[in-house]
């Protein structure tokens, strides 16, 4: 199991109120398992998703990431943890324009600790595993939106993280190259045996989602097979 997530709440403070965005949500992830998280806007899919990407501390409840307890640690120690333990994918892309594909990747392995020869050699790998070895030297700019977000999986998936955490991979993607992304997300999710969470409103996700879990109004209401 990579994500254990017990009765987890989380309440914002705006001035005199007090904001109850999650309402005690348990779930799990195992590795090589996609899960589909869906739900309206407001529903608290953003919230629960930094909660479990360790940006964001609960308010209660309790966090196991990787077979480390998250829940209590400080803003160090979860930096730690996420860097170590966790690959995000966002529907930006959120690509250094000025780095080429291999450097996009390479950097993200840098900040997780790896030395420049390690970093090198585990980038080139990322992105022949996601088809982008002749588009090693490209910048972002010379590349087409589904192959910026190849880039992106490259970059989230390297160095083998145990939990892959996807927001809205294919919001900025065609139909087409939506349903490349996907079937290439299931492919490295089976094979290095993550655990992924994408959140998204595209009903194609749940062809390849093992699970489907529906969030309203701060509540997991129900879970599709």
């Amino acid at each position: 199991m990579s994500i254990r997530a017990e009765a987890l709440t989380k309440t914002f403070h705006e001035g005199q109120l007090d904001v109850p965005v999650l309402r005690g949500i348990s779930l799990r992830l195992d590795r090589g398992e996609i899960v589909a998280l869906e739900g309206p806007s407001g529903s608290g899919k953003t919230t629960l998703l930094s909660i479990l990407g360790c940006i964001l501390s609960p308010t209660s409840g309790t966090l196991e990431i990787d077979g480390t307890q998250a829940d209590g640690l400080d803003a160090a120690a979860l930096a730690t943890l996420r860097k170590r333990s966790i690959g995000f994918i966002f529907q930006q892309f959120n690509l250094f324009p000025s780095l080429t594909t291999v450097e996009n990747v390479e950097y993200a392995l840098s900040v997780r600790g790896y030395d420049d020869r390690q970093a090198r050699a585990e980038a080139e790998r990322a992105i022949d595993a996601v088809g982008l070895a002749d588009r090693a030297g490209f910048f972002p700019r010379d590349l087409s939106g589904g192959q910026k977000q190849r880039v992106a999986i490259a970059r989230a998936l390297a160095g083998r993280p145990p939990v892959l955490l996807a927001d809205e991979p294919t919001a900025n993607l065609d139909s087409e190259n939506g349903t490349k992304v996907l079937a290439m997300l299931k492919e490295l999710t089976r094979r290095d045996r993550t655990a992924t969470l994408i959140v998204t409103h595209d009903k194609a996700v749940r062809a390849i989602a093992d699970r489907v879990l529906t969030i309203r109004d701060g509540l997991i209401d129900e879970v599709d097979s």
